[in-house]
């Protein structure tokens, strides 16, 4: 790794650290040529795919979002944290396993049905119910008679 302060190409790992959550690694270095010391950071280099929404936008994938649609749908119910950070952890390994490099919206709340499924009856229903735009009692009516199967 070249040197910020003076592009010396020798430097050395002083000092290695792992963040608390284990996204990514923290490394102290120091310069032989100058001695000065700087940080830096080591990530996996992973792509999501691009996101296609009804309308035909295409955004990034935000782990942010999908966290939150799980944690509103999960609201006052008996589900822990890790419970919740697994679910979404298997959906992106499921996305990065698609192989693809763009992936409708529609696809992903399917995953993310599957999995609130799993977790909580109610909180799938919840989902269900703004997921698929439900317009009257009978189609909730439909998904918990599903989920009785």
């Amino acid at each position: 790794m070249k040197c910020p302060f003076c592009s010396h190409a020798d430097t050395q790992v002083v000092e290695t650290r792992m963040a608390e959550d284990g996204d990514f690694i923290r490394r102290r270095r120091q310069c032989a040529h100058c001695a000065k010391r700087f940080t830096t950071y080591e990530r996996p280099d992973v792509t999501f795919p691009v996101v296609v929404k009804k309308d035909g936008r295409r955004i990034d994938y935000e782990r942010a979002k999908l966290q939150g649609s799980m944690n509103l749908a999960l609201r006052k119910r008996p589900v822990s944290t890790e419970q919740i950070d697994g679910a979404i952890e298997r959906i992106e390994e499921k996305l990065l396993n698609l192989g693809v490099r763009e992936i409708p919206s529609s696809r992903i709340g399917e995953l993310v049905m599957r999995e609130l499924k799993k977790l909580d009856k109610v909180a799938y229903v919840r989902f269900a119910s703004v997921y698929r735009s439900f317009e009257d009692v009978d189609e909730f009516k439909t998904v918990v008679d599903e989920i009785r199967r």
